[in-house]
């Protein structure tokens, strides 16, 4: 049976195979090599996962079994509906609604996005694999999805910044991702060690966090197109 270390060292493998900010996406939003209107684009496309996260990290709180580790994910829940732990009390869709103002969005344009398929089936695909097994929506949420962040948005933001002329609000949204889903992915390797106790659960894990990764990037190539289709 493969180890607790065997396991995650197979999901960074997956990772490196399949590395998010080499995405043409990340590359043109790290580079600032896109206009104003298209970094807009993407702002609409990529609320899917901020503006709708109670369906993602919620169905994990009620879906666990262990009360101990029930109360780490209401830790999660609690921060991303509040912003009490890392965002001085301002919740994370609302970090990420002020993320649209400042580039010139109502909250309706985020709110009332036209998302592409894409972006359509990442959200379907997201609630129901956090929503009939522990292993897998932990693997998926915290080794797939969120593990990827860390290390890279607060770069990302302080260029955007200065290419596009925004302030700290607008980009605190992504600087302050960089510490959350460090701690929030931290909490799914610790929940691993506790769940995935046989062959079969360590194999639903990577086979989880990979399925994952290949959906976020079916998702970027979605918001690719739709970056690419702005007139400017």
């Amino acid at each position: 049976m493969p180890t607790v270390k065997e396991t995650l060292d197979a999901v960074e493998a997956a990772h490196k195979e399949m590395p998010f900010q080499k995405h043409p996406l990340w590359q043109g939003l790290s580079n600032c090599t896109f206009t104003k209107a298209q970094v807009c684009e993407f702002a609409k496309q990529y609320g899917i996962i901020p503006l709708h996260n109670h369906n993602y990290h919620g169905r994990l709180y009620v879906l666990c079994p262990d009360p101990k580790w029930r109360a780490r994910l209401a830790e999660v829940v609690y921060e991303e509906g509040t912003g009490q732990i890392y965002s001085k009390g301002i919740p994370h869709n609302q970090l990420y609604l002020n993320f649209g103002r400042g580039l010139g969005l109502s909250d309706d344009d985020l709110w009332k996005a036209d998302y592409c398929p894409e972006a359509i089936a990442f959200k379907t695909y997201f609630q129901d694999v956090c929503s009939h097994n522990i292993v897998e929506g932990i693997a998926a949420h915290m080794l797939g999805a969120e593990a990827q962040g860390p290390g890279f948005y607060a770069g990302m933001a302080r260029r955007m910044k200065d290419a596009y002329g925004l302030d700290d609000k607008t980009v605190d949204f992504w600087v302050i991702h960089d510490e959350a889903d460090e701690d929030h992915s931290g909490v799914g390797v610790e929940l691993l060690a506790d769940f995935a106790k046989s062959e079969d659960d360590r194999k639903l894990v990577i086979k989880a966090a990979r399925e994952m990764i290949q959906m976020t990037m079916l998702l970027y190539d979605g918001i690719m197109k739709r970056v690419n289709a702005v007139k400017n």
